[in-house]
């Protein structure tokens, strides 16, 4: 693992680098990006540096110098080439006195890149009973404020899942702890809205646009949490799981991928191999 704070690559990654009162960490004052690193080139880096601005500002962080975040991500990956990995940038309040106010001193800004092994065939997810607020402050922003993901994810594990699927206020489905939902109902793909809360998924925006330059496009819309027990089919998408099949969710099983799910792949396929920054 290497890591690239403020502008300066760390010959030792376990070495303290962030003060202790930085706000990232006293109150989870920052916002962050997943970017995945395939032969040591990251994916749709742009995107990812779009949406990290957009949370940013969203969250009332001063705009990320995106020059800055560039320069760190090729100094850190000309230090360590991975064939398949995985870039975490974090962008914080920076330090400021204990509590919620934030302080005078400048963000703090870190990249760190680690390699990860490939994606699981297909997963089980199970349905949470807590919901996320889609009218919050931080409704559709990638903040650090995972706790509740962490809260949703032993829940999961203790039920034999390892991903954990939320609903919103108003009962529709929302997403996942790190993912995006598409169910298929009546031959059709279909994801919720962004009005339901879910985050605005890199991996999910290009999965709708190539569906439909392919003329199979999906349909947003917000549809009851239940509909995952009734679909033909569900799939999740992030940034390092791609198109993953769900084998099962809650009581309900899924043997193989379904039709709709293998051509979803075969498209999204497709689509990474025309380029490394769609």
């Amino acid at each position: 693992m290497h890591a690239w704070v403020n502008g300066t690559l760390l010959e030792d990654p376990t070495s303290p680098a962030i003060r202790v009162t930085d706000h990232g960490f006293t109150v989870g004052d920052a916002v962050f990006e997943a970017v995945k690193v395939t032969d040591g080139r990251p994916f749709a880096l742009t995107r990812h540096l779009d949406r990290l601005a957009r949370s940013a500002s969203g969250l009332g962080l001063p705009a990320p110098d995106l020059d800055a975040v560039r320069a760190g991500v090729a100094q850190l990956l000309a230090a360590e080439h991975l064939p398949l990995g995985r870039l975490r940038i974090t962008y914080t309040g920076g330090p400021a006195p204990m509590g919620s106010g934030r302080g005078s001193e400048p963000p703090t800004l870190v990249v760190a890149a680690v390699a990860m092994p490939p994606a699981e065939e297909s997963v089980a997810v199970v349905t949470v009973p807590w919901p996320r607020n889609e009218r919050g402050a931080l409704a559709g922003l990638k903040t650090t404020s995972y706790a509740e993901n962490v809260v949703a994810l032993a829940h999961a594990a203790e039920r034999g899942a390892s991903e954990a699927i939320f609903g919103n206020l108003a009962g529709h489905l929302c997403e996942g702890t790190g993912t995006n939902v598409f169910w298929a109902a009546d031959g059709v793909l279909r994801t919720p809205t962004l009005a339901s809360g879910c985050l605005a998924g890199v991996t999910r925006a290009l999965l709708l646009e190539w569906l439909a330059e392919a003329g199979e496009p999906a349909v947003e819309e917000d549809a009851p949490l239940e509909v995952l027990a009734t679909a033909d089919e569900v799939f999740v998408v992030s940034t390092t799981r791609d198109v993953q099949p769900v084998h099962r969710c809650d009581e309900r099983s899924w043997p193989d991928p379904g039709p709709l799910t293998r051509r979803a792949q075969e498209i999204w396929r497709q689509g990474e191999a025309r380029g490394i920054d769609p």
